[in-house]
């Protein structure tokens, strides 16, 4: 994307996706989106304990909603392949590294398969698969939350003369991870109840109207 040309225009801020590792919260990898979508579509499904239970439960919550997020991303390398200079990796790979830096949200490392074979050929019983990066989807900073990656989706639009992508677009389906997903302590729980607690902040500030814009004076209680 094109730097602006007025000075006083503020900066852009991206959404993207954080990998952190889950125990010491060190930044592993940071991916961002190459241009911001322009629709993002979240989906909230309550967790009530009145939906298979007593009519007298319906309003007992029994966990946070199961939320999920689905994002339109384009790719394009067109900018950088007219500086090809400083531009090395595109011009010799195209799309291919960001596309993999995605990919790589869905698949365990090499080593990780590796190691669990070497395992499994030296006779271990039980083998428990190594623990993946913690994925954080950030949107703004009112919304940094814990995701697993469920879907994954690439149309590959055009290609230059070595067959390398140059034009793409991504769909990507998120899950929010919350303290029914993982442990209490985990620092993905920690990262969803402050994403939470963002949330009920700022559901304080929306206006509270009377009863009468609802066109009523009062309620038939």
């Amino acid at each position: 994307m094109t730097a602006t040309p007025f000075p006083g225009s503020p900066k852009l801020v991206r959404g993207g996706i954080v990998q952190v590792d889950p125990t010491s919260g060190a930044v592993l990898r940071v991916i961002t989106l190459q241009y911001n979508p322009d629709t993002l579509t979240r989906t909230l499904q309550v967790q009530g304990i009145g939906d298979n239970g007593e009519r007298s439960e319906v309003l007992r919550l029994k966990g946070p909603a199961v939320e999920t997020i689905k994002v339109e991303a384009e790719l394009d390398a067109t900018d950088q392949l007219e500086d090809p200079g400083n531009n090395l990796n595109t011009v010799q790979f195209g799309l291919h590294p960001r596309i993999a830096a995605l990919e790589s949200l869905l698949n365990p490392t090499v080593s990780d398969l590796i190691d669990q074979d070497s395992l499994a050929q030296s006779g271990t019983l039980e083998i428990s698969p190594a623990e993946a990066p913690l994925a954080l989807f950030v949107w703004s900073a009112q919304r940094v939350l814990p995701v697993r990656v469920t879907e994954f989706s690439v149309t590959e639009e055009a290609f230059d003369a070595k067959l390398n992508p140059i034009r793409a677009k991504i769909s990507l389906g998120l899950r929010v991870l919350t303290v029914e997903d993982l442990p209490f302590t985990h620092r993905g729980s920690t990262l969803f109840l402050s994403y939470l607690q963002r949330k009920q902040t700022l559901a304080a500030l929306a206006p509270s109207a009377a009863l009468d814009a609802l066109g009523i004076g009062g309620l038939p209680l």
